[in-house]
C-alpha cells in the first residue's frame, strides 16, 4: 500500500540534502542528493458513522480529529 493519508491525501514528497562541507574549495558548490519525505502514518481506528474503520492516518490528522 502506498504511503498516503486516508484522509487529508498527504504522499511521499521529495527534496534534496545539502552538505555543508564543499569538496574541497568554496568556489565549487556543495553536493547535493536526492532524498524523501514520507508522512509520519499511524494505523488507527476511526469510526465513520456507526461502524469502525481502520485506516492509515497521519498525525496531523489525528491531532484535529481529537480536538474535533
Amino acid at each position: 500500500m502506498p504511503a498516503i493519508c486516508a484522509v487529508c491525501g498527504k504522499g511521499t514528497t521529495f527534496g534534496r540534502n545539502i552538505r555543508h562541507q564543499h569538496s574541497g574549495r568554496w568556489v565549487r558548490k556543495a553536493p547535493r542528493t536526492n532524498r524523501t519525505f514520507r508522512p509520519n502514518l499511524h494505523k488507527q481506528l476511526v469510526f465513520a458513522g456507526s461502524d469502525a474503520v481502520r485506516v492509515k492516518i497521519c498525525t496531523r490528522c489525528l491531532r484535529s480529529q481529537t480536538k474535533a
